[in-house]
């Protein structure tokens, strides 16, 4: 049977491959295989949109984390939500707080290589109150974007606000004092007055012992800075007490407040040419000073003064006839040096500066070479200095330089410590002084005695005198008193009171003056009456004889 079913028989073979079973090819995907692929996609696009929402993490460094909490405290910029905290830790020398943070995709371009934060919490500053509104809701970190092409992922992080923002125009430079100002981050520059900067950093160097100050002046406000600016230390009010008088000057309600730095050029310099950023100036501690600062070629001499230097002060002025050409650089100076051979007594020696800048010659104008040789010139022609009082308030003295032509033959040339000595001359105090133990010598070689014993007999006399004018006062108080002295007064009115009476007889509305009136009238009319009269005999005196004035004389008949 085997052998009929061989695959050489053909029919053997039709029969098997009908009962084979076949393969072919699936034609179609089966319904149930979607739901899986589906989940699939849709489980890779969260892992993919979980991931890309997560946005950048970055590092942040700190000094303290004071305020910060992990996975609560919030990263915005303007005040716009752009990131949270996620975890913050020690760093691993345990010298300042790490922090780990992400920010938002959207937010990414903003970090960039000159990027800042800071931490808003509520301050109580110079400026006033800020940041009230993170007491309900905590601090949160603010960031400002920069403007720098590389991108960064670690920051640092300020404790406090920066003062002007990033790319703010303005200028940055850089101020160097001695220590003991009290400038702090945030305190206003002005200029007259106007705030027209802020401080941004303050370091002290311990090598150099120096503050050193970075300040920020906003556009247009730098064009101000040149060369030939000074800066000095504003405390608000200024008062100053000196030979001058009294000077009161008071800055900004800022600066009163908190202080600050001010800024100018000196009247007597140019303006000067504009300086590149981060250029470093001093920073004085008041204007004066910085005035006093700009005057750095000088010439310097010694004083070797006999009298009395209370009253004098580094920094008093140097004066000739009233104009300031110098200063006093120390009272005293080298006190120990060796004095002088000339010297017969010690005396006390202070350094003084001739200052050729103030008299309005630039640098480029003063040789100072010429300028002490000339000085020697003059000492032979009797330049002399001395001591005067420039206020009787407070008893200041300054330098006074003028001519005395009659010790010009007296000068000798000489040094203390390797400086020129300027030939000095008693000073107003030392003058009264003199004066004043010559009237003492002549008031001991006066006789005192006979004088005393002048005035002894001038005190009797004057004493009878006094007693005489006792007896002529006791006198007339008696007569005063006197009864009959009291009744004067009394007799006195009753006779003003008669003469009036009499007075008020003769009015014009008495009888008395009216019949006076009325007698003169009659009179008056029997004057006009006799006119007529009056005037015939005047021309006629024979009319009182004879009635035919017209008729001729009578001739008397000759006797028989």
């Amino acid at each position: 049977m085997a052998n009929d079913l061989t695959p050489q028989d053909p029919r053997a073979s039709d029969n098997n491959d009908i009962h084979r079973a076949k393969t072919s090819p699936q034609t179609r995907l089966s319904p149930i295989w979607i739901v899986p692929i589906v989940a699939v996609v849709i489980g890779l696009w969260l892992v993919y949109d979980n991931y890309t929402s997560r946005g950048t993490l970055i590092t942040l460094t700190m000094e303290s984390a004071e305020g910060i909490e992990a996975g609560s405290t919030l990263i915005r910029s303007r005040n716009v939500e752009i990131g949270r905290v996620q975890s913050v830790r020690l760093s691993d020398d345990l010298s300042h707080a790490v922090m780990t943070a992400r920010i938002q995709p959207d937010a990414e371009a903003m970090l960039r290589e000159d990027s800042r934060f800071w931490v808003v919490k509520p301050r109580i500053g110079r400026e006033g109150i800020s940041g009230l509104g993170t007491v309900l809701s905590g601090a949160y970190i603010q960031l400002e974007p920069g403007q720098s092409e590389t991108l960064q992922r670690e920051f640092a992080v300020s404790d406090t606000p920066p003062v002007a923002h990033s790319g703010q125009a303005g200028l940055q430079v850089s101020l160097v004092s001695q220590l003991g100002n009290s400038l702090r981050v945030g305190d206003p520059v002005s200029y007259q007055g106007y705030t027209v900067g802020r401080v941004e950093e303050t370091r002290f160097d311990p090598d150099s012992r120096n503050m050193h100050h970075q300040v920020f002046i906003e556009e247009p406000y730098g064009q101000l800075v040149t060369d030939s600016t000074r800066f000095w230390t504003s405390s608000g009010i200024d008062f100053q007490l000196d030979a001058n008088g009294v000077s009161v000057k008071v800055e900004s309600l800022e600066a009163l407040l908190g202080g600050g730095v001010t800024f100018g050029a000196p009247e007597d310099l140019p303006m000067g040419q504009p300086v590149e950023p981060n250029a470093r100036f001093n920073l004085y501690p008041d204007e004066n000073a910085a005035r006093e600062g700009t005057f750095n070629r000088y010439l310097e001499y010694v004083l070797l003064v006999d009298d009395t230097v209370r009253g004098l002060s580094r920094g008093a002025a140097v004066e000739f006839r009233g104009v300031r050409i110098g200063t006093v650089a120390a009272v005293p100076w080298n006190f120990t040096a060796p004095q002088p051979d000339s010297r017969a007594r010690f005396a006390i020696p202070v350094l003084i500066r001739i200052e050729p800048q103030r008299l309005g010659i630039e640098n480029s104008g003063i040789d100072l070479e010429e300028w002490d040789n000339r000085f020697t010139r003059l000492f032979d022609l009797g330049l002399r200095a001395s001591l005067k009082n420039g206020s009787l308030l407070t008893g200041a003295l300054f330098v006074d330089l003028n001519f005395q032509r009659e010790l010009a033959d007296e000068y000798v040339a000489e040094t203390f410590s390797g400086r020129t000595v300027f030939p000095t001359v008693a000073g107003g105090f030392a003058q009264i002084q003199a004066q004043v133990t010559q009237l003492l010598d002549k008031l001991n070689a006066l006789e005192i005695e006979p004088l005393l014993a002048g005035m002894d007999r001038n005190l009797q006399a004057s004493e009878g005198v006094l007693h005489e004018v006792r007896e002529v006062s006791a006198s007339i108080n008696q007569l005063l008193n006197d009864p009959s002295t009291q009744a004067i007064g009394g007799n006195l009115n009753a006779t003003l009171e008669e003469l009036r009476s009499t007075l008020q007889g003769v009015s014009p509305t008495s009888p008395a003056y009216q019949e006076l009136t009325t007698a003169i009238e009659r009179l008056d009319r029997l004057m006009r009456d006799l006119q007529p009269l009056t005037r015939t005999l005047n021309e006629n005196p024979r009319a009182l004889l004879f009635d035919n004035l017209d008729a001729q004389d009578p001739v008397p008949r000759a006797p028989h």
